[in-house]
């Protein structure tokens, strides 16, 4: 469901709730083209006044609707009344989730070790739920994903929590794979889904429809996201197949793998409870609030706790 779609829908009782101080006049749109600030566009035409709009005006969000372009107004409009609406209303922060040595690990299957091959019979049996052998149609190539252990436990805890996006350097085909494994119906990410299409050579926080005070980020690269690492919780990096230059021997040749109690996933979902319970402690302190905030006391007692 997209952020336009679900703040249209859903019981009347809980959007009264929700009183954003915007000032009204910032809202209203002429009808004249002369005027109009082209707020929201669908394929070039501006959705109120019809007129033809620039690529260059605002910022393309077709991952979100096929066509769909929001001018920088819009786009900081639409940020804020989405982490209204899901802190009143839900009790929800937000959280963008890296694919690949995160959640999961991908590898062709030409480059297995001799040790791995016999993990490609295993893929899709019925002894194993955690691999999976994924194909593109027209692509030749075959690859092996394993599932990190506890990433179905994760998602489903942390998605009481937050409203999660997928942001991945892979391509959109890549991330359609994927997460038919982790997340076949859409509960958890719906279209929210950032891909390489949408990313250059960094990651960003500006395609996420939130204020980054109540935005989270899991990456196990951190920098990746340089303008982003007040909001970013680290996570180890998964590796189950071997990798290139590997002397120790990995997870899949030992045929052991991470801890579900103690992995990185169940560690990170440690945090993020954390993070959570504080943001929402007082509730009339919620304008207040900061994940960046909450992140660096979090880390303060860590530190402390490790010192002692």
């Amino acid at each position: 469901m997209s952020v336009f779609e679900k703040f249209s829908s859903g019981p009347q009782a809980k959007r009264q709730k929700i009183d954003p101080k915007i000032n009204e006049s910032s809202l209203s749109l002429s009808s004249s083209s002369s005027s109009c600030a082209h707020w929201y566009v669908l394929h070039g035409s501006c959705i109120t006044c019809k007129s033809t709009v620039d690529k260059s005006h605002g910022r393309a969000f077709d991952y979100i609707f096929d066509g769909l372009q929001l001018s920088h107004e819009a786009v900081v409009l639409t940020k804020c009344f989405t982490t209204k609406f899901t802190c009143l209303n839900e009790k929800k922060l937000h959280l963008v989730l890296d694919l690949d040595h995160t959640l999961l690990h991908t590898k062709e299957v030409p480059r297995l070790s001799e040790a791995e091959k016999y993990l490609i019979e295993e893929a899709g049996s019925t002894t194993r739920e955690d691999l999976w052998k994924i194909k593109a149609s027209g692509d030749p190539m075959e690859f092996l994903t394993k599932l990190r252990p506890f990433v179905h436990d994760f998602l489903k805890e942390a998605n009481e929590m937050y409203t999660m996006y997928i942001n991945t350097k892979g391509s959109r085909v890549y991330a359609k794979h994927t997460l038919e494994l982790i997340d076949p119906k859409k509960l958890y990410f719906g279209d929210r889904v950032i891909t390489k299409d949408e990313n250059h050579y960094t990651k960003t926080l500006d395609l996420v429809l939130a204020e980054e005070r109540g935005v989270l980020i899991v990456d196990d690269t951190s920098n990746i996201w340089p303008d982003h690492k007040s909001n970013l919780v680290d996570i180890s990096k998964y590796n189950y197949f071997r990798l290139k230059g590997q002397e120790s021997k990995p997870y899949s040749e030992e045929k052991t793998d991470e801890s579900e109690s103690d992995g990185g996933l169940a560690n990170v979902l440690k945090v993020l409870k954390e993070v959570h319970r504080r943001f929402f402690s007082v509730e009339e302190e919620l304008e207040a609030k900061d994940v960046r905030l909450l992140l660096q006391e979090i880390d303060f007692e860590l530190n402390e706790e490790s010192v002692e």
